[in-house]
């Protein structure tokens, strides 16, 4: 996501996710300056996983592996819209 005049793509550290205590507060946030394609590869390591872990869940019925799916599904959710967010600030 580099031109030749413009310097690479980063993460801008502003989406949150994992919701905690009472009132909920979000626990994680998104690292600022990560390269886009660094976050996006990792992206998509996560919706594997999350695949996986969905299906097999499914199957055996273990609905530990469909909760490990939602967090690991918060985290990939959270890291696609903090690229957005670094995109849309771009223009």
């Amino acid at each position: 996501m580099k031109n030749n005049n413009q310097s690479p793509l980063l993460t801008a550290g502003i989406e949150t996710f994992l919701e905690a205590g009472n009132p909920t507060l979000d626990l994680l946030r998104v690292q600022p300056g990560i390269p886009v394609d660094d976050a996006y590869e990792h992206v998509s390591v996560l919706l594997g996983y999350c695949k996986h872990l969905v299906r097999e869940g499914d199957m055996e019925d273990d609905h530990k592996m469909l909760g490990a799916a939602d967090y690991l599904l918060a985290t990939a959710k959270a890291l696609m819209n903090d690229i957005e967010i670094a995109k849309n600030s771009r223009h």
